[in-house]
């Protein structure tokens, strides 16, 4: 498993539209996961080879 850690929202979005057009496979599309933290927002695919691919962007904001 493989963990990046973005700027933003947005560029999880970014990052996830990047890995799905060099043929990953959507597990879990961007958005909020309360379970781990007010603000903690990811997404979740699987390259090609079969790693998972974690995009995390923590807003510990408010």
């Amino acid at each position: 498993m493989v963990v990046m850690n973005a700027r933003s929202f947005e560029h999880i979005q970014q990052l996830y539209v990047l890995a799905l057009s060099f043929g990953a496979r959507d597990k879990v599309s961007p958005g909020h996961r309360p379970q781990y933290g007010q603000g903690f927002y990811s997404a979740y695919e699987r390259d090609p080879d079969g790693n998972k691919l974690t995009f995390v962007y923590y807003d510990n904001v408010g």
